[in-house]
């Protein structure tokens, strides 16, 4: 089953979330505008908003209650992309031209902070005090690993804790703080809305390490990207740390360095899918997954539960 027919039953709901989307990034200034739409349009899946739907369905949902944290939440999201790709010097994103290779990246800059701001007056709505320091202790931490990111970028020596605490702080907390967010909006009681939380973290660490895998094993075409970019662009992945276990992989992947090409690399992407690499990846990606479905075990049954599970199970074996 496609994962968007998981969440079908959302459908109204999503279009909401998309309109709103749009209307949020309009600015009286025409360039802002384009390039906001430009990344709008490149489209995604939409993750965070769902999971955001999903986890309010615990609760007394209301769309129109619901809806600011879900849009605010994917324009966290869809900022901290526009910044990535300027430290990561990307070209493509979901096979499109990214903002900084459309225009440059003062403009990519300007967007994303743009977006980021529109998101934060967004969510003024919600009338929580919880629920803002949550959301202020998250963007600090995203921050972290951005500033984690750029530092360690062509850093061979980095170990395993290094690289989950990384992907905590770009990728798992924000959908974990998504799953709460959602929930605390909807008046969910404490106990379910803190079990949502670490549902969503487990999901989003074997998202981003499925993410890291896929990277090397899926084509362009399918990551609208070229294969092993992680890897050129200097940033060590889980299949790179373990396939540097490998003494002979080691000192070629050590060679990297900012003037490589992607063909200097095709044979490195080769020998790391030939490696056990790829396997011990997918196995930790796996004992996430166990994580979080322990703590969907801990909620109430129901289209949501039920929804969460197929997703989660979806995420452990999708193939981009």
């Amino acid at each position: 089953m496609k994962l968007k027919m998981m969440y079908s039953f959302l459908n109204n709901d999503i279009q909401i979330i998309e309109d709103e989307l749009v209307a949020t990034i309009q600015s009286e200034r025409e360039l802002l505008q384009e390039a906001s739409l430009h990344l709008l349009q490149a489209g995604g899946k939409r993750i965070r908003p769902v999971f955001v739907l999903l986890a309010a369905k615990f609760g007394d949902y209301n769309i129109q209650k619901i809806k600011n944290v879900a849009v605010a939440l994917e324009l966290i999201h869809m900022a901290s992309l526009v910044h990535d790709d300027v430290i990561d010097d990307a070209e493509l994103r979901r096979g499109k031209p990214t903002i900084k290779s459309k225009w440059n990246n003062r403009i990519a800059m300007y967007t994303g902070d743009y977006i980021f701001a529109r998101s934060l007056e967004l969510m003024t709505s919600v009338e929580n005090i919880h629920a803002h320091r949550i959301l202020s202790r998250t963007i600090v931490e995203l921050c972290r690993g951005e500033i984690e990111q750029i530092r360690d970028k062509y850093n061979f020596d980095q170990n395993l804790r290094t690289y989950l605490l990384r992907i905590k702080r770009k990728t798992a907390i924000l959908i974990a703080v998504s799953c709460q967010l959602g929930a605390i909006s909807a008046n969910v009681p404490e106990h379910i809305h803190k079990s949502l939380y670490w549902f969503g973290y487990y999901v989003g660490m074997s998202f981003q390490i499925t993410d890291d895998i896929l990277d090397f094993t899926s084509t362009e075409k399918e990551l609208g990207k070229p294969a092993g970019s992680d890897l050129l662009q200097g940033n060590i992945t889980l299949p790179v740390l373990f396939a540097m276990e490998n003494p002979v992989i080691n000192s070629k992947i050590r060679q990297i360095s900012e003037q490589s090409t992607p063909d200097d690399i095709q044979y490195l992407i080769k020998e790391i899918k030939e490696s056990d690499a790829i396997t011990r990846s997918f196995a930790l990606s796996d004992r996430y997954l166990q994580k979080a479905f322990k703590e969907l075990d801990k909620l109430p049954n129901g289209i949501a539960k039920k929804t969460f599970n197929n997703v989660a199970k979806y995420i452990g074996k999708r193939k981009y």
